[in-house]
């Protein structure tokens, strides 16, 4: 049974449906004999009337700003509000009908905007770009910079000629909205402050679905968690700039987890100079290139429990030239490599999980890697890696691990290996190898260790 505020939220909403223009409704909500509820839903509501042009900008806008003013929100009735250019003030709150109060962006600037404020709330609304010019000034079909609480909840972003969102240095929460059809990314996060990403679908983008960055190197905090994410292309090309599900650069102390991601044509999960970065549990499927990728400068990162099937790499964990270091992949399970990949690769593709420092592979299971199933170094990049109780099978070399003049300490031990036509455990140096099967024990490099594998 409806309570008495959802019966009084609907009569007043109820006075004004048959009006033309956007009017103020200040009528007294306390009955005779009846307590004063106008501290629980506020005295006054603000309920739009659809309609186009520059007037319904001048309304809406005027609208919005008295309502934020008086601490209300501003409510739209379905229907179809042509808009264009709206500065949203502190404290706005825009809530309309899901799937039936459409903003649609008539061109000639930017849609939403707001700049250096405390809190703003869009709910239940579908934005609508339409594939219309932006300005030059505009990163995004809806932007806002420097806003500490950005709540966006249950709307659908579609259709830009740039990135769907764009937040520079906001916190808040993105969740349960559709992001589609921009020709940059679906949302682009950059210097946040704390922000969570949860429960979005974000598909069909030209560069990039969730982008997580800084403009320098420094904590950041965002969450990024239970997205599904599909069909990212890279329009603007390049060998991994462009056409990842999630990611992130420069940002420390973010957490990926449980998330949904597939069909994108380089990476699911792309990490880039991301310190203690959190990696697990989520579904990567039919990646263009290396499914998860750690590369460049970085410092700690747990990539565990994830499910790749299909890609041309499962995971690297790379760049110990550029200080890349610290990792931990263990629980993985990681099939149906492939060797092509978007692009002519120094080491090639086909690799189920690669790793070059600091770092512990364990409990992993990998399966159809057409190249090598475990790349352990490249060249003089290997330090302190240690293999342990991994499964590989379908692959013509099980471990392929760097015995190049300056190659640092491997320890390989207590692994699986099944169908390694090639060998199981074998010394290389660059891509030339140079040693025969060492699975067995007695390695003849002192920096190796490699002991108790068994091949069946």
């Amino acid at each position: 049974m409806p309570s008495r505020r959802d019966m009084l939220f609907f009569l007043a909403a109820a006075a004004v449906a048959g009006g033309s223009a956007p009017r103020a409704i200040a009528a007294p909500l306390a009955a005779a004999g009846q307590p004063d509820l106008r501290g629980a839903i506020g005295a006054v509501e603000y309920r739009a009337i659809p309609e186009s042009g520059d007037r319904k900008t001048r309304n809406l806008q005027q609208m919005i700003e008295q309502a934020a003013r008086e601490n209300v929100p501003v409510y739209l009735p379905p229907g179809t509000y042509k808009v264009s250019n709206l500065t949203l003030p502190d404290n706005t709150r825009i809530t309309g009908v899901p799937g039936a109060s459409r903003i649609v962006y008539t061109g000639e600037g930017h849609l939403f905007s707001a700049e250096n404020l405390r809190r703003i709330e869009l709910s239940n609304l579908v934005i609508d770009g339409g594939n219309r010019w932006l300005g030059d000034y505009a990163g995004g079909l809806v932007q806002f910079t420097g806003v500490d609480e950005v709540l966006i909840d249950n709307c659908e972003i579609g259709g830009s000629r740039k990135h769907g969102l764009q937040l520079e240095r906001c916190g808040g929460r993105i969740e349960r909205s559709r992001i589609s059809g921009a020709a940059q990314a679906g949302l682009y996060a950059v210097d946040s402050a704390n922000l969570s990403v949860t429960g979005n679908t974000i598909t069909d983008c030209g560069n990039g679905g969730i982008l997580v960055h800084r403009w320098n190197k420094a904590e950041d905090g965002t969450v990024v968690s239970g997205n599904r994410i599909s069909n990212i292309r890279a329009n603007d090309g390049g060998t991994g700039q462009n056409g990842n599900g999630i990611n992130i650069f420069r940002a420390d102390g973010v957490m990926v987890v449980n998330n949904h991601i597939s069909d994108c044509a380089f990476t699911a999960i792309r990490a880039n100079s991301a310190s203690d970065i959190q990696i697990s549990n989520n579904q990567c499927r039919r990646s263009g290139e290396t499914a998860i990728y750690v590369e460049f400068a970085f410092e700690g990162a747990v990539v565990s429990a994830n499910m790749i099937d299909g890609a041309a790499n499962g995971i690297s964990i790379a760049n110990f030239d550029e200080g890349g270091r610290l990792a931990t992949v263990i629980g993985n399970v990681v099939r149906n490599l492939t060797l092509k990949g978007p692009y002519k690769h120094e080491v090639g593709f086909g690799i189920g999980i690669a790793a070059e420092a600091d770092t512990l592979i364990s409990g992993n299971v990998i399966e159809g890697a057409p190249r090598w199933g475990m790349q352990i170094g490249w060249g003089p990049y290997l330090r302190n890696v240690v293999v342990s109780g991994n499964v590989v099978r379908q692959a013509p070399v099980g471990c392929a691990v760097s015995v190049a003049d300056g190659a640092g300490t491997a320890v390989i031990t207590d692994n699986v290996f099944q169908e390694t036509a090639e060998g199981a455990v074998l010394g290389f140096q660059w891509e030339k190898k140079v040693s025969d099967e060492m699975a067995g024990g007695g390695a003849p490099y002192k920096q190796l260790t490699v002991e108790r594998n068994r091949i069946s």
